[in-house]
């Protein structure tokens, strides 16, 4: 029997296959793309992972968690791209990768629905060597995951009207070594001593190491809705992670913050750390009146 559950997708394939039958001859080719099929099974696996097909050059596979799927990407990326016979005058083999998390129909070892269809084309939007996501894989992750992904671009994607925002997961070792569950971290009370204080129209949100995320946005299901024609959707996420605040702004308009000192600063699709106390403004300098913008104050515990 059909039933529906949540899962992350992860779509992984060769970059230019047919350019290296081409180049290299179908034996040669063949064995090289066999070898990358290889990784991906066995790095799925290696996560908790299920490969549900292989499709000619790529591979589909499924996990439970979100962090399943990206450790598990990270791995082809980093397996594929050390392999000594993955490289061959002057051809160096390469993939990329899309994930998705959301509620899929499994029947018999099969599944189907809108996620896979997301998960599919965000490997349509990777170039070689990358791994792209979407902000609701992002929103399933721990901090540390987190720590290593970012907001590259908003995209329109085939099939649904409104934009996406795409992320990237920085695999390489000097980027995202927090993500491989192997590497400590540090004790727990390294990790617990800031604390941040939102205030918006009256209201005090608190972020530290029991709810380190909060979403800021137009959208009723936003921890904090702020209405106006400039605020996107999910504008920016605000996070206490590793003893530092971060606001990484999702939006199109970008997003100002206004140090107590009255330093302005502007990120757009990018991260910045929070320090201190001051005033945070969505599409728009933070007003006067402190109507539309919030204040913070990051506290160092």
């Amino acid at each position: 029997m059909p039933r529906e559950v949540e899962l992350a997708i992860v779509f992984a394939d060769v970059v230019g296959s047919t350019r290296l039958f081409e180049l290299l001859g179908d034996l040669r080719a063949r064995d090289m793309i066999a070898t990358c099929i290889d990784i991906m099974r066995t790095a799925t696996v290696r996560n908790e992972g299920t490969v549900i097909k292989t499709m000619g050059d790529e591979v589909m596979s499924t996990f439970a968690s979100a962090n399943d799927a990206i450790n598990a990407a990270c791995q082809m990326q980093k397996q594929i791209t050390a392999h000594s016979r993955l490289r061959a005058d002057g051809i160096s083999v390469a993939i990329r990768i899309g994930c998705h998390f959301g509620p899929v129909v499994l029947e018999s070892r099969d599944v189907f629905g809108a996620t896979v269809h997301t998960a599919n084309r965000m490997t349509s939007q990777a170039k070689a060597g990358q791994i792209i996501t979407t902000a609701a894989t992002v929103a399933q992750l721990s901090p540390d995951c987190r720590a290593a992904v970012r907001q590259v671009d908003v995209a329109t994607i085939k099939g649904q009207g409104s934009e996406v925002a795409l992320y990237e997961v920085l695999w390489q070792p000097d980027d995202a070594t927090s993500m491989l569950p192997q590497i400590s971290l540090g004790a727990p009370e390294a990790r617990a001593g800031t604390r941040l204080r939102l205030q918006f129209q009256g209201v005090e949100t608190v972020l530290d190491e029991e709810r380190p995320t909060v979403v800021i946005g137009r959208a009723d299901e936003s921890d904090v809705v702020i209405k106006g024609h400039l605020i996107s959707r999910l504008h920016a996420r605000i996070e206490v992670v590793r003893n530092k605040c971060m606001l990484i702004d999702e939006s199109t308009n970008g997003t100002f913050v206004q140090a107590h000192s009255g330093e302005l600063a502007f990120v757009r699709r990018d991260s910045m750390q929070l320090k201190g106390r001051g005033r945070i403004g969505l599409g728009r300098a933070p007003d006067a009146d402190a109507s539309q913008s919030i204040g913070y104050v990051c506290e160092e515990l």
